[in-house]
């Protein structure tokens, strides 16, 4: 051996939860390790994106699988993906990601010809609101809903909802 290290494996992340509905893109930087595992966006229990979520849009997606909540999320125009696509990463933090390629955007924006609004789950996925910016849409960097980031539950939401709330119509089911 060389005495290098063993590089971190080379992950590839999930596709977007979009449609021609989308008016809010919600991106966050690359799926944990159980969302990977999962094949779902915010699969770790103690993430609170669902949660957080559900809260805004007074909806039980705590209690839906999968599939009933991507659905809930298109019919209330939210569109959820990631700004990497491929990177290497050792475990679920952002800090631990490496040799990181962007997602091309091009494939949403061009279905979701409604998009107003790109809202950041966290500082990490917040570092592309520039590129957003410059194409003439809003830009939000919320609060991340992963553990590690200790904000209180209900000053997260308070921000969740400042952000997404005036970009969403929320049709009763």
């Amino acid at each position: 051996m060389s005495g290098q290290a063993a590089s971190a494996p080379r992950l590839r992340g999930l596709p977007p939860i979009v449609d021609e509905r989308a008016r809010v893109l919600i991106l966050g930087s690359f799926p944990s390790e159980a969302s990977l595992a999962a094949r779902h966006y915010y699969a770790h229990p103690q993430n609170q994106f669902w949660r957080l979520l559900a809260a805004v849009l007074d909806a039980p997606l705590t209690e839906l699988d999968y599939a009933a909540k991507q659905h809930a999320l298109r019919a209330r125009g939210v569109a959820v993906w990631d700004v990497y696509g491929l990177c290497e990463r050792e475990g679920s933090l952002d800090s631990a990601i490496r040799e990181a390629q962007p997602n091309d955007f091009s494939c949403v924006t061009q279905i979701a010809t409604s998009l107003r609004r790109v809202c950041f789950n966290g500082k990490t996925a917040g570092r592309f609101v520039r590129g957003f910016a410059e194409q003439g849409l809003e830009t939000r960097v919320l609060p991340s809903s992963s553990p590690a980031y200790t904000l209180a539950f209900a000053d997260k939401l308070a921000q969740w909802r400042e952000a997404l709330l005036p970009e969403l119509y929320i049709p009763i089911d």
